[in-house]
């Protein structure tokens, strides 16, 4: 679904300055969860985005059920990422496969890659909260059919042993 969203909005509703967004449209992709990605400047912009829950309504528009919210910007490697997911429970996700791969598909069809094939990158998220993790992209197929490998490491929050 496509949503239309107004930049000034997006800026507002992360506590950013417009003049912190890129002029790209946000959109809203899902593979899964729905997430209204948002395109800022800088890493600065990035780890000074704070969701505002009392206008994430004003993101939804008419849509009513539950989105995150994935505010990234464009790196050398890729991208470097938070995402927000409060309507699933989430305030902030360390590292989101389910939103890499629309992740991929925004920044190809921007043309935000800057590597030589734009058929490799890597998001580096979680590093505002204490939990970097690098989530890596591979997108496969020609013009027609397409698909996108992700994969990555993570901080591990914790561990265990199960025995039954």
């Amino acid at each position: 679904m496509q949503l239309t969203i107004a930049l000034p909005v997006c800026a507002e509703v992360l506590g950013l300055d417009p003049d912190d967004l890129l002029e790209i449209e946000p959109q809203r992709l899902s593979a899964g969860n729905p997430n209204i990605f948002i395109a800022v400047r800088d890493k600065n912009a990035v780890n000074r985005a704070l969701l505002d829950l009392g206008r994430l309504r004003k993101l939804k528009g008419a849509e009513r059920g539950a989105v995150c919210v994935f505010v990234f910007t464009p790196t050398t490697e890729g991208a470097y990422s938070r995402m927000f997911a409060p309507d699933f429970g989430v305030p902030e996700d360390p590292a989101t496969g389910s939103a890499t791969g629309p992740l991929a598909a925004y920044i190809m069809r921007h043309k935000l890659i800057t590597n030589s094939d734009g058929t490799r990158f890597h998001s580096e998220q979680g590093t505002a909260m204490g939990r970097k993790s690098i989530l890596y992209v591979q997108v496969n197929g020609d013009h027609g059919a397409k698909s996108i490998e992700v994969g990555g490491h993570v901080t591990a929050a914790a561990e265990g042993t199960m025995r039954l």
